[in-house]
């Protein structure tokens, strides 16, 4: 999926909106911030770690999107303008690291995108994690056998 200027713009406003709830002379919170995106409508909306909606907007793009592949298309996308607004997402009252998380319906996580440190962005990619619960049980239990 290719993303419009225009739908660049729309979510790049919304992440503004998000900044804006965390002023830098602020109180540190612990939070993520979790994206939610609903395919049907075009909505993205942003919540903390409590479920409180920080922002909603409607990306035009998204209204009732055939893309099959929809959220996998949406993750660069994303990722895309997270980073370009780092120097104000780094600058947010949050104690990081935090991350930026998508999420479905049910608030259950669809994909990592973004954990900010201190001047360090990493981008999660699902094919680095795939297999590593295996790895790690595997692991454990040769640990505990030796």
């Amino acid at each position: 999926m290719e993303a419009s200027t225009q739908t660049i713009q729309q979510i790049e406003h919304t992440l503004h909106k998000v900044i804006a709830k965390f002023p830098p002379d602020a109180e540190p919170v612990m939070t993520d911030i979790h994206l939610q995106v609903n395919n049907y409508t075009g909505e993205i909306r942003t919540y903390n770690d409590d479920d409180e909606e920080l922002d909603r907007d409607v990306i035009e793009q998204w209204i009732k999107s055939p893309d099959e592949n929809f959220y996998e298309d949406i993750v660069p996308i994303l990722r895309q303008c997270i980073e370009s607004l780092r120097p104000s997402i780094m600058q947010m009252s949050i104690m990081q690291p935090f991350s930026f998380v998508l999420i479905d319906e049910y608030h259950e996580t669809l994909q990592d995108l973004v954990i900010m440190d201190s001047d360090e962005t990493v981008m999660l990619d699902g094919t680095l994690l795939n297999g590593f619960d295996a790895d790690l049980d595997f692991f454990i239990e040769q640990l505990l056998e030796g």
